[in-house]
């Protein structure tokens, strides 16, 4: 058994290639890395030569290692002799178990040579082909004390050494194993790169050992083969709606005056600016949430701004009417509400951008750039921008570290900011009563994003003027996930009965994305279940077939069906496979794995080998 290592590159500076005038030249040949490893036991034989002459780019030399394991090594070290003829070159990584790369760190020019113009050639054969790599950097960086300067003047110093960083990311895009020796000490090369070597060595020889046929068995020609199982077909894919959360959180801002319970009115002239809702003001602002949550006073009202100035002193934004809260106003629409909180907005750019500040807490912080330029567009002042992007960034309560990162700024704000609001009393004003359990709810969200709730509570109907709701036909914890997924737009059922309690609970309120994500936790659960569990479970998937198909759950039910075909000889075997209507069985038998055909080849298969058994009996 051999092995065949191709090594690229040097590890010295400024090397040529073989059989020209340089320092790595055939007569120094065992001042290499490979050379040092193998020792004594290298050799440069004249059958060795004769072979290299086909590939002249090459030097080849032998050794033995682990007693009788021969290692072929091919050694190239100038990257400029592969050029000449690439397609020789490629046979010979072709044949290559393990591939060496090799440089000096104090040769930055030919590294960049080897990452910008060898490494993009390289990369998609070494993939394909799956051929361990090791790349090894060679040498005592010169001028490497301290980060380097980046002046001018001092940058010869430091820019003729290749950096640890860039050896490190050129072996992450090849996939390669790297190393740095310091020289080509014995104690470096057996130590650090020889234990890599032969690890990869061993793996070689155990791979080569399993593909290896066994003689007795060719010799057999008599043997039967077993027959070829095919994979079985590919589960057809769960397509989850995107996420609408943004888009109801907009349309409740725009159209749901309705429930609106927060009037804000201009400071200077009295001048009615807009309508919001007080739960999804304090859900998403520290600001709001002291400003209408705080004590009532009835003396001249006091602004109750968080906002500070960088002198210290305070800057009144908003601040509540004179009197509070009132009761019965009218909305725009024509409706009363019974509990209406004002608001004066005493700040100038906010009372110009208050509807684009508004759309701005409503829709979440992933709209943070589109809010910028609105108020470019509409003040056409940089420094007023400024000023009024730093106090909106107050109502959110965002610190400095967080006012530029985008994924921070959606931390504060979108589908989570609703969390606090969810099964709480704060500004409820629907409580459900579902089997015993009182579950408190806010009527603008369920509006917003569910449009049979918004029917419900729009309409002339019972619900609509009454503050308790029943909810019959559905449990209360799979009523309590439905409100979870209106408020946060997730849904994470804990089994299989759950996912599909919830499924029925979402097509029954029409909610379809909600749908979709219950039709992928069930197929994640069934999916994760072992062979033995599958037989033994007391889940009848027959039965969440009929119910996925009841309920309008097509992507389910065609997975479903996939999923007793792609586990035939389970289900096959259960009282309620009965159950399946002709259309279904016909459909199960199409795709069903194992198939018939491979059944049959395989009894055929264990019946000639019954018979050779036999036979071979009788002879003894």
């Amino acid at each position: 058994m051999s092995i065949h290592i191709v090594a690229l590159g040097s590890e010295c500076p400024g090397v040529v290639g073989p059989g020209e005038e340089g320092p790595m030249g055939q007569g120094q040949l065992q001042g290499g890395l490979l050379w040092s490893y193998l020792g004594q036991g290298a050799v440069v034989g004249p059958h060795d030569l004769e072979n290299s002459l086909h590939h002249p780019a090459f030097m080849e030399y032998t050794s033995q290692v682990f007693g009788d394991v021969s290692v072929v090594v091919r050694d190239c070290p100038s990257w400029d002799l592969l050029d000449s003829d690439w397609a020789s070159v490629r046979s010979v990584l072709e044949q290559a178990d393990i591939l060496v790369i090799k440089y000096s760190v104090n040769d930055k020019l030919a590294f960049q040579q080897v990452r910008n113009g060898y490494a993009p050639r390289l990369r998609p054969l070494l993939r394909h082909w799956g051929v361990p790599v090791i790349l090894v950097a060679v040498g005592a960086r010169l001028h490497d004390e301290g980060p380097p300067c980046t002046c001018p003047l001092c940058a010869s110093d430091w820019s003729s050494c290749v950096p640890h960083s860039e050896g490190l990311q050129l072996s992450r895009d090849l996939g390669a194993t790297y190393l740095e020796l310091p020289s080509l000490n014995h104690v470096f090369v057996g130590r650090y790169f020889g234990s890599v070597l032969e690890f990869f060595m061993i793996q070689c020889l155990k791979q080569k050992a399993k593909e290896r046929p066994d003689k007795r068995r060719v010799n057999k020609v008599n043997e039967p083969q077993p027959p070829h199982l095919e994979q079985p077909a590919r589960l057809p894919p769960i397509r989850v709606e995107e996420s609408s959360f943004s888009q109801d959180m907009q349309w409740l801002l725009e159209r749901g005056v309705q429930f609106a319970d927060v009037a804000f009115f201009a400071g200077d002239s009295g001048k009615e600016l807009g309508w919001a809702h007080a739960a999804v003001l304090c859900a998403v602002s520290p600001y709001f949430r002291q400003l209408l949550l705080g004590p009532k006073s009835r003396e001249r009202p006091q602004s109750r701004c968080i906002c500070r100035e960088r002198d210290g002193g305070p800057h009144s934004l908003l601040s509540t009417w004179d009197g509070g809260i009132i009761d019965d106003m009218p909305r725009p629409d024509g409706h009363t509400v019974g509990r209406l909180s004002r608001l004066v907005v005493k700040d100038p750019l906010l009372c110009l951008c208050l509807w684009e500040t508004l759309m701005f807490l409503y829709r979440g912080a992933w709209e943070w750039d589109h809010l910028q330029e609105a108020l470019v567009e509409k003040l056409k002042n940089t420094l007023a921008v400024a000023q009024l992007m730093e106090r909106i960034r107050s109502f959110v309560g965002m610190d400095k570290a967080s006012r530029e990162t985008p994924s921070a700024r959606a931390a504060v704000l979108g589908p989570q900011t609703l969390v606090s609001l969810f099964n709480s009393p704060l500004y409820s004003d629907v409580i459900f009563m579902v089997q015993g359990s009182v579950l408190p709810a806010h009527r603008a969200v369920l509006v917003a994003r569910c449009d049979v709730m918004a029917a419900m509570f729009s309409g002339k109907y019972a619900e609509a003027r009454s503050r308790v709701v029943p909810i019959h036909g559905v449990s209360s914890d799979t009523f309590l996930s439905f409100l979870e997924y209106l408020y946060t737009d997730t849904c994470c059922p804990a089994s299989v009965l759950q996912a599909m309690a919830v499924l029925v609970c979402a097509e029954m309120y029409q909610v379809k994305r909600l749908q979709h994500l219950c039709e992928v936790c069930v197929c994640a659960y069934l999916q994760s279940m072992p062979s033995r569990e599958l037989a033994s479970t007391g889940i009848s998937v027959i039965r969440l077939l009929r119910r996925a198909k009841c309920h309008n759950a097509e992507q389910l039910y065609v997975w479903l069906l996939h999923f007793i075909a792609n586990n035939y000889l389970i289900f096959s075997h259960k009282a309620d496979f009965l159950e399946l209507s002709e259309e279904e069985r016909d459909h199960v038998e199409r795709l069903r794995w194992p198939s018939r055909g491979y059944l049959q080849e395989l009894s055929e298969y264990q019946q000639r080998r019954r018979k050779l058994r036999k036979s071979r009996c009788t002879v003894m």
